[in-house]
């Protein structure tokens, strides 16, 4: 047992910030204090990996494989965290952040009702595909793929896909004029509501290897063989200036028409091997608005949800509006409503622009306004998060962060997961059981505990902290910090709360 207790304790050493400040920089008081307080439920566990808390399980799944949404977890991962909540048919799960659906539809396969909002309509459409599985008329996506599969485009039809300023060119010419024309011609077709939805999936999930195009982070990544960047290079040339570093999104571009009928044909063989597999599935509801979980949980009754599974778009800068550009465009999106979708996503970004305000006017209108004050001065009073904001600033004038945006994102981010937090508390059974996926974060030196400072204001708002579980896998920080402060190991958590 000593040895045990001896081993367990070195690998716990090992994923224990040290040094929250490079350099001693900043205050660091109040982060030690909750890496001392939370380290006993730490748990570094092989039960997930990357791979779990990642899309990269979804690729060979069947159903979940439709969309291939990056920051979505497996369906085993929602499994395993079913079984430990014990949720079981006639209990409601929710997701506040749904993403491509995972929690909701693995929920649905096992008699789980499931609740949850995302403000993409990427989720609203994989979302209505997936749910559908059990109810597709079989023939009906069989004549579909034939149909597709004799699509002609006329020689001289002249319809381009809709663009906005940062997906311009972004597809080759036959791809750009092909996607309007499918998309006109199935539109118009005798097809049912559902079987058009699954159309629209599939060529959602092969725009982007049909493009100049790759997701990248906060950015789309561009092709040296777009046109974008070929005149770019010109300009660049007659200015003097180097041309574009050469990059290659991948070797061929795909051709649409081919990637969209291997997705249909894909998808329908899944249908066919699901509704074969002799066991009738579960039909139980999903409940899901295209909405911010902001203002939609403050609206739910009291003790009603069992648990909730969920990862928030983590404190990283990505913007999920860039990096989904073809998708929402192709969806009907335009500049505007695009900038004002970045607005409206959990503060993520250096853009994002603070929502308190907002949140304060809400609460006042649902007749919430003293709940409003309540959540928020248990948030200001956070010694941890008011560490955390000090030495943001701290950095800034110092000149360690190389985008003053990021205080803003930083504080808008935690604040308005507080809120979430506090609200689920509200809405949650005793007993539930509550399991948030998500990364710590570095800036300018600084350290930020995501999952710990997340455990304390859970705790704040009346949950039980019950477990942390560590991936072995732990993550890096930015080259440009590495060489200025040195590596840190950051942890990969997903954060176990109860309602006792």
């Amino acid at each position: 047992m000593e040895k045990f207790i001896k081993n367990e304790t070195i690998v716990k050493n090992s994923y224990t910030v040290e040094n929250f400040s490079a350099d001693g920089f900043c205050p660091e008081g109040a982060r030690r204090e909750l890496e001392e307080k939370y380290r006993p439920i730490l748990e570094v566990t092989q039960k997930f990996d990357r791979r779990s808390v990642s899309y990269q399980l979804s690729k060979k799944e069947a159903l979940h494989s439709w969309l291939k949404y990056k920051e979505g977890f497996s369906a085993d991962l929602v499994n395993i965290l079913l079984d430990e909540m014990g949720a079981v048919p006639g209990d409601t799960v929710m997701d506040p952040f749904m993403g491509s659906g995972t929690t909701a539809l693995v929920c649905r396969m096992r008699g789980i009702d499931s609740v949850g909002y995302d403000i993409m309509p990427i989720s609203a459409v994989s979302i209505r595909a997936k749910a559908n599985v059990m109810k597709y008329d079989l023939s009906e996506i069989k004549r579909l793929i034939g149909e597709f599969s004799e699509l002609q485009m006329p020689e001289g039809y002249s319809g381009r896909t809709p663009y906005i300023t940062i997906t311009e060119s972004a597809y080759p010419e036959f791809n750009e004029r092909f996607i309007q024309y499918a998309t006109d011609a199935i539109a118009s077709g005798a097809y049912s509501p559902e079987v058009k939805d699954l159309f629209t999936l599939c060529m959602i999930n092969s725009l982007e290897r049909c493009s100049y195009t790759s997701k990248d982070g906060q950015y789309l990544n561009w092709d040296s063989r777009s046109k974008k960047v070929i005149e770019a290079n010109k300009v660049r040339a007659a200015t003097g200036k180097k041309p574009l570093p050469a990059h290659c999104c991948r070797k061929d571009i795909g051709n649409i028409k081919e990637a969209v009928l291997e997705e249909l044909t894909h998808v329908f063989s899944e249908i066919k091997r699901i509704r074969s597999a002799g066991e009738p599935v579960p039909q139980a509801a999903i409940r899901f608005r295209q909405s911010s979980a902001l203002f939609e949980l403050p609206l739910l009754r009291e003790g009603e949800l069992k648990g909730v599974i969920t990862s928030p778009p983590y404190c990283n800068r990505y913007d999920y509006t860039r990096t989904y550009a073809l998708e929402l465009v192709y969806l009907g999106m335009g500049e505007k409503e695009i900038k004002e979708m970045r607005q409206s996503q959990l503060s993520c970004t250096v853009e994002s622009k603070p929502k308190l305000e907002a949140l304060r006017k809400f609460y006042t209108e649902i007749g919430a306004g003293k709940r409003f004050e309540d959540i928020y001065a248990v948030i200001r009073s956070d010694p941890a998060f008011g560490e955390i904001l000090t030495a943001m600033k701290m950095r800034k004038a110092n000149g360690d962060l190389n985008n003053d945006g990021v205080i803003r994102m930083v504080e808008g981010y935690f604040t308005e997961l507080a809120f979430v937090y506090a609200e689920l508390y509200r809405v949650c059974k005793r007993g539930a059981t509550v399991a948030f996926v998500n990364d710590n974060v570095r800036y300018g030196g600084e350290v930020i505990p995501v999952d710990y400072l997340s455990t304390d204001f859970a705790e704040r708002f009346g949950f039980t902290p019950v477990k942390v579980y560590c991936l072995k896998q732990q993550k890096g920080n930015s080259s440009q910090q590495m060489k200025k402060f040195g590596r840190v190991a950051l942890r990969k958590s997903i954060a176990i709360w109860r309602k006792d």
